[in-house]
């Protein structure tokens, strides 16, 4: 079967969008250079499944999860203690169910998920690419529940792992940084000046940022994606206050059973940008801009 894609290619960056999979991102490519993470077992470089795999809604426990890679869109905060935290992934609707087209217009795309029944949540998923180097997601979570619900959007963007993250600090918060999951141990990092710096290094675990200035780069051999989204100093956020995360996971020979058997198939790194945890009314929305831009290394 042939999978929808939705290519924005503006002779700089090209990108492309499966809306069958939870609206992800998928391919992001400057110069002929990949820079997304993307499973090779499942996907090919033109975004159509491999070897008789079937796309498809996919639940159940972390080690259940069926990680295609790329950007998606998730809420926060995650967790499995209650009604009011995201026990995903895997997410049947948010994550990897089906997402309309509901725009294509030039350079942008918008789409647009069902409704998730154990969190209320829709969301919208705005890609836009602009003249240059830079693309823009708009995203929006709409409360379609009966009830008011409280939430935070949550964007993960994969990246293959092997390259070093830095992030600007605002100097405003303490602690400026945080240990938020240590599957295998907490990642190791320096402060150097206002930038945090994660190097490579084979972990399983998860960087909180409560202090960040809103941006956050990773190298992929000799180009840069910077991801830049706004922060609000008053607001809310979840895992210790933090508008940003970043994960790191690496191949194991056995599944991780304190984190649900999650089982990390390859070495990678999550660029995790969070809006405030907002309260809902029914028919209300809350949304987060994230901007990212590439630049190449002479």
């Amino acid at each position: 079967m042939v999978t929808d894609v939705v290519w924005l290619d503006n002779g700089v960056l090209r990108l492309g969008v499966v809306p069958a999979l939870g609206g992800r991102l998928l391919s992001l490519a400057h110069g002929g250079v990949e820079l997304l993470w993307r499973n090779p077992a499942l996907l090919g470089s033109d975004l159509q499944p491999l070897d008789g795999h079937v796309l498809g809604p996919n639940s159940g426990r972390m080690g259940d999860w069926v990680n295609y890679g790329g950007d998606k869109t998730w809420p926060a905060p995650q967790g499995w203690d209650g009604p009011g935290e995201w026990a995903g992934p895997p997410d049947p609707v948010l994550d990897s169910g089906p997402y309309s087209v509901s725009g294509l217009t030039g350079h942008t795309v918008t789409l647009t998920s069902g409704v998730e029944p154990r969190t209320g949540l829709r969301f919208t998923r705005e890609l836009t690419l602009g003249a240059g180097a830079s693309y823009t997601l708009r995203l929006t979570a709409a409360n379609c529940s009966a009830a008011p619900v409280r939430w935070a959007l949550w964007n993960v963007t994969q990246l293959p792992g092997g390259g070093t993250v830095t992030a600007g600090l605002a100097g405003m918060r303490t602690p400026g940084v945080v240990e938020l999951v240590a599957g295998t141990g907490n990642p190791r990092y320096t402060v150097d000046g206002g930038t945090l710096v994660v190097p490579p290094q084979d972990v399983v675990g998860k960087l909180g940022v409560p202090d960040t200035a809103g941006w956050v780069s990773c190298t992929v051999g000799e180009t840069t994606l910077t991801l830049s989204f706004d922060v609000d100093p008053a607001a809310e956020y979840p895992d210790a206050g933090s508008p940003l995360e970043i994960w790191l996971e690496h191949p194991l020979p056995e599944p991780l059973a304190d984190l649900g058997d999650l089982d990390p198939p390859a070495r990678i790194v999550e660029l995790e940008a969070l809006g405030p945890l907002t309260t809902l009314a029914p028919g209300e929305t809350t949304s987060l801009v994230v901007t990212g831009t590439v630049s190449a290394h002479a």
